[in-house]
């Protein structure tokens, strides 16, 4: 038996064994997914269980360093764990803004400081972070953002707002782009990381037309950020921030785990399905589901070894969000007219439709369709400008 055959073996036994049967159901709402956080609270038992058990192992960031909160694992031993946890059908032990982007960020561009103290937190699930990007005029033109941060010796005071804030209103604190030099467009930002509570911030929650919605107004008034928590150079905040965005790509496109883009025509069919037509795209889509799959861990393996076009996660992230529209459009459809209702317990209080309305914002969110095919056609089909 080969090294891998052996971790295989022993990843599979440790889940086996500490996976509670409960952690090993779909995913329902969003009370079954464990964000972390110091005023998270567990739906139940099993979901505190599984997280702490996980991160005691360093399983919540298996890829990360050891001194970090991580396990340690190699890329092939990363994907191992992947593969083990969907064979078993089990939910992430923890879902975090700081392990998908925020994480990747400070292993990169962190001091050795900032590492020990924020991603051990993020691993053991006790900082939540949020992300403020965009502004109200600010969205895919990130470098026009207005929010300034004065330069007062010690620290910075930043004025300004941000919008579509996800979970701003849960979060802990913030890693945030700021301007910092107004006389330099593209080299006056900075990225700066600072609490939630500090005086000064506060967060309005928007509604959408799904009737929930996890984006905020985000509002800066005076807030005082000491200069240590500053990632990267001053002024080079873009450097951070563009490659930040290709892991929130990555995530968005469903390539993490595969969740948002699974096939779907195996369950639709179950109890019988007359529609040939349907029964067609649905097949359609889970022959393009699976490749998209093959695709997404081909690109993470690339990426763990260096090797990965450094616009790929454009090309990820759009082919992953139309996917999850259509996956939803098909849901949709096969669910005719109950589908559509809106209130019941018998749909969850309507999560087939509200579920389907969320995904209208996949392909704005994390930078437009549009924005990204343009990237696509020039950074690797290196189409000519118009």
């Amino acid at each position: 038996m080969s090294e891998l055959e052996a971790f295989r073996a022993e990843i599979r036994a440790w889940i086996e064994a500490n996976c509670p049967e409960e952690m090993r159901r779909p995913v329902q709402g969003e009370d079954d997914i464990c964000w972390g956080g110091r005023n998270f609270v567990f739906k139940n038992a099993a979901q505190k269980a599984w997280m702490e058990v996980c991160a005691a192992k360093g399983y919540t960031v298996p890829d990360w360093p050891k001194a970090y909160g991580g396990a340690g694992m190699s890329p092939a031993e990363a994907k191992v764990w992947r593969e083990e946890m969907a064979r078993a059908g089990a939910r992430p032990p923890l879902s975090s803004f700081g392990i998908w982007m925020l994480g990747p960020a400070l292993l990169k561009f962190g001091t050795e400081e900032q590492k020990v103290h924020y991603l051990g937190q993020v691993a053991r699930g006790e900082i939540r972070w949020c992300q403020g990007y965009s502004e109200p005029g600010s969205g895919s033109d990130l470098v026009s953002l207005q929010t300034y941060g004065e330069d007062k010796g010690d620290h910075w005071v930043v004025n300004g707002q941000k919008i579509w804030t996800s979970y701003a209103d849960k979060a802990d604190w913030i890693f945030c782009l700021v301007r910092t030099d107004k006389t330099n467009v593209y080299q006056g930002i900075s990225f700066l990381l600072f609490d939630m509570t500090t005086p000064g911030v506060t967060t309005k929650p928007i509604k959408l037309i799904s009737g929930s919605s996890p984006f905020c107004e985000t509002f800066f008034d005076n807030v005082k950020v000491p200069k240590s928590q500053i990632v990267g150079q001053l002024n080079r905040g873009w450097d951070v921030a563009k490659y930040l965005l290709g892991h929130e790509r990555e995530m968005i496109s469903g390539a993490g785990d595969g969740a948002q883009t699974s096939t779907i025509g195996k369950v639709l069919t179950r109890g019988g399905l007359d529609d040939p037509m349907l029964r067609a795209e649905l097949a359609a889509f889970d022959i393009d589901a699976l490749a998209f799959a093959a695709m997404g861990e081909k690109f993470l393996d690339e990426i763990k070894v260096g090797k990965a076009h450094p616009a790929q996660p454009n090309m990820m992230k759009y082919a992953g969000t139309e996917l999850n529209k259509r996956r939803h459009e098909l849901l949709m459809a096969a669910g005719g007219s109950t589908a559509l209702e809106w209130e019941s317990e018998e749909t969850r209080g309507g999560a087939p439709a509200r579920s389907w309305l969320r995904t209208k914002a996949n392909s704005i969110e994390g930078g437009t369709s549009e924005v990204m095919l343009n990237v696509v056609a020039k950074r690797i089909l290196e189409l000519p400008g118009a």
